[in-house]
């Protein structure tokens, strides 16, 4: 197959869908096919991040209804994307965040291909939210009449494109590879506990709750420290928050590369996402369940369709600062508890490995093909 992964987010800068549709190009090419990315050209750069992209009009600023800002794409002649189509001749084109303008639709209306849309996103119940959707909800009944398949990666993430059509949604889990997450590192039994927090300080992730909740665990544990990883438009009012609550043991390290994410994951006792909305999913929990490391996550749906089974220890309302103290001390201090958890992980992980994520949508794009008839 000849396979064309649509991606409105700017290459140059990282992201889950975009390590989603570069985890896919690579798996789907091991098996024989040929994948090329289709994206908006990034302001201010020529330079290509990998090799088969096809650029596609060029970007501007967008803020999600998640409340993170990207560059995603604009418009674009018509008869350069029928040049690129005819070129190309793509038997499956396959659309992330079809309700994200204007890319999508440019390539629906023109596509002769099979057309199979991912919803990665879920869409916060906010007022803010709620006006965007206003605008998004006339733009993707646009889109949906031109989508073959539609697929997403949770029940929360499917929520907004199934209020708006009555065809069935296939869930495929967002994945990782697990090898990347495979360690030497031990987890050290001692008196110093580590908590660690991994991603954007931006609202939506509820750090300030983690801060509130830190605050009441150390009066207890005093040797218990902090890490916080990651920026974001909230670092330096948590950082101001960290110093009204006269907190000593914690610390903001800003960005971080891969290699020292995973050192720290395998080092941390626990792992703390407290994020209460906009999660359609929760990779970064599968990360930490990888390596090994006990996971307290915020109780928002993605994170709540992700942490199932033995999993739902984990899951705590971040507001009540009470509560969620009990539970990071719980899962630091309950040895036989910590055991039992790193066990169920080890095995429930590895149904999201990329290897199984890649298969399920090569099997899909086949029984598309089938269905729906290319050409």
């Amino acid at each position: 197959m000849k396979i064309g992964l649509v991606c409105p987010y700017n290459v140059h800068k990282q992201g889950g869908v975009l390590e989603v549709v570069l985890a896919l190009k690579t798996g789907l090419e091991a098996r024989g096919h040929k994948v090329k990315i289709i994206t908006p050209q990034p302001r201010g750069t020529e330079e290509l991040p990998v090799k088969d992209v096809i650029f596609v009009g060029v970007s501007t600023d967008f803020r999600a209804p998640s409340h993170t800002t990207a560059q995603v794409s604009s418009t674009s002649g018509e008869e350069s994307i029928d040049d690129m189509l005819e070129t190309e001749q793509f038997d499956i084109l396959h659309f992330h965040e079809p309700w994200v303008p204007l890319l999508s639709r440019q390539l629906l209306q023109r596509s002769t291909s099979v057309n199979i849309a991912t919803f990665h996103a879920k869409i916060p119940e906010t007022l803010m939210s709620r006006t965007v959707i206003k605008v998004v909800t006339p733009y993707l009944k646009s889109v949906m009449k031109y989508l073959n398949v539609l697929t997403s990666v949770s029940d929360s993430g499917a929520e907004y494109a199934a209020s708006l059509t009555d065809q069935p949604i296939t869930i495929i889990p967002n994945g990782i590879d697990l090898t990347k997450y495979q360690t030497d590192i031990d987890h050290i039994e001692n008196d110093h506990q580590t908590i660690l927090y991994i991603g954007r300080l931006e609202r939506r992730k509820g750090v300030k709750y983690l801060l509130q909740a830190f605050q009441v665990l150390a009066q207890d544990n005093p040797d218990c420290s902090l890490i916080i990883a990651g920026d974001g438009p909230d670092r330096e009012k948590l950082e101001l928050l960290a110093e009204d609550l006269q907190l000593t043991n914690v610390t903001f390290l800003g960005f971080i590369s891969d290699d020292l994410k995973h050192e720290l994951l395998a080092k941390a006792d626990i792992f703390c996402s407290p994020a209460v909305f906009g999660e359609s999913f929760g990779i970064v929990l599968l990360e930490a369940m990888a390596t090994g490391t006990v996971v307290v996550a915020g109780n928002n749906s993605g994170y709540i369709d992700v942490m199932q089974e033995v999993g739902t220890v984990s899951i705590v309302n971040p507001k009540d600062a009470q509560e969620f103290a009990r539970r990071l001390d719980m899962l630091l201090h309950e040895k036989a508890l910590r055991e039992v958890w790193q066990k169920w992980a080890k095995k429930y992980v590895q149904q999201f490995s990329y290897e199984r994520v890649v298969k399920q949508y090569e099997e899909l794009y086949k029984e598309a093909l089938k269905e729906h008839g290319h050409r």
